[in-house]
């Protein structure tokens, strides 16, 4: 059986036969909701690519401290992928988020495209830019990853559009495409991005925005995928064509 993830906020220094301490909301739901207890063995990683195994040394209300048994320290994975999800309507956002982390993106963008029928604003985007983060979080504790994704605040088209210009590829998943996925070659570094349109499709002067702007206009087959799993399908094909799915040299 695998070993429970806690998230603490740095490891930086931290030797085998160090002292950690976990507190807070990490610690509550170890020590009062799974029971956690002296002797037990847990992960903890700081979600920044260094992760301990230990042996829990003692509980107490809302903390709990671990004794390292090993040391992991892991590079940033490359290619970095981003993938800009459109706002789907429902909780489809936490459904994509949690897939798309469990495939290795490094970092999802929320945007509030022209047809998305969800509304980001005030304290109702402030709520599910949380519920984004902690789905991200929970989702990256259960597939072990050393490095945690981050979810970025909402942004515009032309947010996106600068984001496109900065990668190293840029592919936009538009069901009217003559372009396949498959087709392109995957850089080994840099940064690939994902963008997603909502349920009703992406607009033609968006289409036209990202790509004047150097992003690939793609399909990635003759089904046409909601928007909650058209980015896992995607981010699935690139990176199996690279190292980090060990493909060959």
């Amino acid at each position: 059986m695998s070993l429970p993830v806690h998230l603490v906020p740095s490891l930086a220094g931290v030797s085998v036969g160090a002292p950690v301490t976990v507190e807070g909301d990490e610690a509550h739901h170890a020590v009062a909701v799974r029971r956690l207890r002296v002797g037990e063995s847990v992960v903890l990683t700081d979600g920044a690519g260094t992760s301990v195994v230990g042996e829990v040394s003692s509980t107490g209300k809302r903390v709990f401290a671990v004794t390292a048994t090993s040391v992991d320290v892991v590079p940033a994975p490359e290619p970095v992928v981003t993938v800009v999800q459109a706002l789907p309507k429902g909780d489809r956002g936490e459904l994509a988020v949690e897939v798309l982390t469990e495939v290795g993106a490094a970092q999802v963008v929320p945007w509030a495209a022209s047809r998305s029928v969800a509304v980001w604003k005030g304290e109702r985007a402030e709520k599910a830019l949380g519920r984004w983060r902690a789905t991200a979080r929970e989702a990256a504790k259960q597939a072990r990853r050393s490095w945690f994704p981050e979810v970025a605040p909402l942004a515009s088209t032309a947010e996106v559009v600068a984001l496109v210009e900065a990668a190293s590829l840029a592919v936009v998943l538009h069901e009217d495409a003559t372009l396949p996925l498959a087709s392109l070659d995957v850089p080994a570094s840099g940064t690939v991005l994902v963008v997603v349109g909502p349920e009703g499709g992406l607009t033609k002067e968006e289409v036209a925005a990202f790509v004047a702007a150097g992003a690939a206009s793609v399909r990635l087959g003759g089904e046409v995928l909601r928007t909650s799993t058209a980015g896992v399908a995607a981010v699935a094909a690139l990176l199996s064509r690279t190292p980090r799915w060990g493909a060959p040299d």
